[in-house]
């Protein structure tokens, strides 16, 4: 998570994954990410695996995936998946490995999608400053407990 205008996906600018355009707080950055997970990215996902019942693990892991990739509809995996070859699926999960600094990312959705191994544990980095050219000060950054945000925007307590 950002604290500052910072240029997002497809060269925007904008806070709360670009959906913003003025400061806001670190809860309304997550009620947006949670009305776009829902209205923007659940719908594809739920078309690509039409039919087949996912856990919440397996939701969870196809969502971030899409949420990343844009490519839910595309992925090999997903047809791989509900031809029945899961080893397959699982191995074609990591063709979408570019740049190579998003490999702990795709590791981690696939063994959350194929094993139900969950690694987050509700705590994020958060850049506290944004550089004049857009990008995160990486030396802001600190860890930021987003469990109460997310239970909120949840409407859970």
């Amino acid at each position: 998570m950002c604290a500052g205008w910072r240029r997002c996906c497809g060269g925007s600018k904008g806070w709360a994954c670009g959906y913003l355009r003025k400061p806001s707080t670190i809860q309304r950055a997550v009620e947006i990410y949670e009305w776009l997970l829902r209205t923007k990215y659940l719908p594809a996902v739920e078309r690509a695996f039409a039919g087949i019942a996912l856990s919440e693990a397996q939701l969870t892991a196809a969502l971030s995936f899409h949420w990343n990739t844009g490519a839910i509809g595309r992925a090999d995996w997903v047809e791989s998946f509900i031809l029945g070859a899961h080893s397959r699926a699982r191995r074609e999960f990591m063709n979408w490995s570019r740049p190579r600094s998003i490999i702990d990312r795709r590791k981690a959705e696939r063994d959350l999608f194929f094993d139900g191994r969950w690694s987050g544990d509700g705590v994020v980095l958060h850049y506290t400053r944004v550089r004049d050219s857009g990008t995160p000060d990486w030396a802001s950054a600190e860890q930021l407990d987003i469990r109460p945000a997310v239970r909120a925007a949840l409407g859970q307590r």
